[in-house]
């Protein structure tokens, strides 16, 4: 004899469902028997040719709409749940893949970088690409989301998401080009640059934001990069409720990113626990245990509590956010933080 299901098990069946579809980038709207279809477009680029045929499935299964949502992914809302196979069948044909979303590493976001944009000083459409193919898909304990940005100005909100890249630069001086125009020492917002005693321009890396705006500045080529890289961010999410990221280290290489997402990953899936973001684990289990085991990958580009009272950092991270942050203890010796915020 079988019994009745309760509401609560009809409730938990349509969550099951509802999250089932989620993770294969079909979103259950309000409308009952409709379904958005979210594309996969890491970096937000997307050929014509799937741009295209993203369109054309709009017009034949939809509404003739497509919405880019706030990261970057096309979307085709109004799809018959009953047209879902044949939808995703029609994209694949143009090499159109489908997103996801729940608990798990979604699509990579980034801005055009340096590829055409004369501000980025990283390739964030080849490291958005490359780390979307890596881990796309991944089950974390909450949603995971990446993001790279190519300079200081971060379009793309790298200190708001659980994982943020951003490109920087630290800018040296070729003293035989330099003709003592100042026009590098006009052009800095942060006070890090001023004449020396040798008539020089003299840098304080302290103040420096790593915008490399001198560097675009010089008509000499009397600044040029010394080295480039990402500052990296984690724990941010501008959701229900809103989290900021923890800056947890500079200069960090192109090489090196794929294992810093991967250890990032790892030290969510031992720490966090189910529907947790990663920025409440960090603040639950303690910045240090994570900053343990980004160490082994980062080295010395980790960032220490002296690193945080710089005039950079203040500069850089939102007003007044610093003073709040958890104490960065000191690895070498085994100092820890007690992993609460203020």
């Amino acid at each position: 004899m079988t019994s009745k299901k309760t509401n609560g098990d009809r409730k938990d069946a349509i969550e099951a469902r509802a999250e089932e579809l989620k993770a294969g980038g079909f979103i259950p709207q309000r409308q009952k028997g409709k379904i958005t279809i979210r594309c996969k477009a890491p970096g937000g680029r997307l050929t014509s040719e799937r741009l295209e045929r993203v369109a054309a499935v709009a017009r034949k299964y939809g509404r003739g709409l497509v919405h880019l949502s706030v990261r970057q992914s096309p979307e085709i809302p109004y799809v018959d749940l009953a047209d879902l196979d044949a939808v995703v069948r029609e994209l694949a044909e143009a090499g159109q893949e489908i997103a996801s979303c729940g608990k798990r590493f979604r699509v990579a976001t980034a801005c055009g970088g340096c590829e055409y944009n004369p501000n980025a000083w990283t390739d964030t459409q080849r490291l958005a690409l490359e780390s979307t193919a890596r881990f796309f898909g991944q089950d974390t304990p909450h949603k995971f989301k990446t993001c790279f940005a190519g300079c200081v100005r971060d379009c793309v909100k790298s200190r708001m998401t659980d994982l943020g890249f951003q490109g920087i630069v630290e800018p040296q001086l070729v003293p035989e080009n330099c003709t003592q125009c100042t026009l590098c020492i006009s052009v800095c917002e942060d006070d890090a640059l001023r004449m020396g005693d040798d008539d020089l321009p003299a840098r304080d890396l302290d103040r420096c934001i790593s915008c490399g705006d001198c560097i675009k500045v010089c008509p000499f080529d009397a600044m040029v990069p010394k080295r480039t890289g990402h500052a990296v961010f984690v724990g941010g999410t501008h959701g229900k409720p809103p989290h900021a990221a923890y800056p947890i280290a500079e200069f960090v290489t192109d090489e090196q990113v794929s294992a810093v997402i991967e250890t990032t990953i790892e030290w969510y899936r031992l720490h966090g626990t189910r529907g947790e973001r990663l920025g409440n684990t960090l603040d639950r289990v303690g910045i240090d245990c994570y900053r343990r085991a980004l160490h082994g990958i980062v080295g010395n580009d980790l960032l220490t509590a002296a690193d945080l009272e710089k005039p950079k950092w203040r500069r850089i991270l939102y007003r007044g956010l610093v003073d709040t942050f958890p104490a960065y203890g000191n690895l070498a010796s085994g100092e820890q933080s007690d992993g609460t915020t203020a």
